[in-house]
């Protein structure tokens, strides 16, 4: 099947998607150096959530009522929100955030394999398989001999980057099998809901209450990475798909990271290093293989 051409307002849509996303790693990273990563978690999916029944709300979108609808959609706020923010706002705080927003690329690298071990209409052909393999070459080149041969807090943390990606493309497998059924803004309603009700009393019972006295400049980047970086920028990302397929969606993976590197570079002076983005080349190149339009094109 052929992928939908990139008009210029489906371009426009997918640079600000990529800009948002590629903020919220420098976000982030600022949050868990004032308080708990798992508190940083919960503000991001409660406010979303809230925002979305708002939406929805007042779009009057249907709600589903049947017992297994909802029980995916609380799976899939465990894997596709909980579990992956939460090893996202543990490894930043050791890791660069722009180091963060390249291992993050991984998603669409892990996304294929995933789909053909688990979907019986997807296959990993020889192109996927070798795009997959550059990807984690890419990761290779990355993490480096050295983590093998001391394996630190800045080695974990790029592992729980990794873990949280790996999270993200299993919950992409989980949305097809069960929940291809709901409108996008449902399901993204149905899941943020479900994270936020294991992240409440998770991060109760690990850091205590979750802090509100909090000075305006935090309480505004609270605000900024729930309703725009998280329950936004899911609306926006299901426009671009609407205009463009899901397929150039895609691109946003590639587009985020030199937002994520820029913003981590002018604002807190972060220096990656050579194999960061030689990594990177790696995974972008293992990106393109198996999205294979360049080589049809050819």
């Amino acid at each position: 099947m052929t992928q939908a051409s990139l008009s210029p307002r489906a371009w426009m849509l997918l640079i600000l998607l990529s800009l948002i996303w590629g903020s919220s790693f420098l976000t982030t990273t600022t949050l868990v150096g004032i308080m708990a990563p798992l508190h940083v978690v919960t503000h991001r999916v409660l406010w979303a959530a809230l925002f979305l029944w708002a939406y929805v709300l007042v779009r009057r979108l249907p709600l589903p009522r049947d017992r297994g609808t909802v029980l995916a959609l609380l799976v899939m706020g465990a894997a596709n929100n909980a579990i992956p923010f939460a090893l996202q706002a543990y490894a930043q705080q050791s890791i660069e955030s722009g180091l963060a927003g390249i291992l993050n690329a991984t998603t669409a690298i892990f996304g294929p394999l995933m789909a053909a071990i688990f979907l019986a209409d997807e296959r990993l052909t020889r192109r996927k398989a070798t795009g997959v393999a550059l990807g984690f070459f890419g990761v290779a080149v990355i993490l480096g001999l050295d983590s093998l041969r001391s394996f630190d807090l800045r080695a974990l943390a790029q592992l729980a980057m990794l873990g949280s990606t790996m999270a993200y493309a299993l919950s992409s497998v989980w949305a097809r099998k069960r929940l291809r059924h709901l409108r996008p803004e449902v399901a993204a309603l149905g899941m943020l809901t479900g994270a936020a009700l294991i992240m409440l009393p998770l991060s109760w019972l690990a850091a205590g209450p979750l802090p509100l006295a909090l000075p305006p400049d935090i309480l505004a980047a609270i605000a900024y990475y729930a309703l725009v970086v998280t329950a936004g920028a899911y609306l926006l990302y299901y426009a671009v798909i609407n205009i463009a397929g899901a397929g150039n969606a895609t691109l946003v993976t590639l587009l985020i990271v030199p937002t994520a590197v820029a913003l981590g570079a002018m604002v807190r002076a972060e220096a990656l290093p050579l194999s960061a983005y030689l990594g990177f080349g790696l995974i972008a190149l293992g990106l393109v293989v198996i999205d294979g339009r360049l080589f049809r094109r050819r």
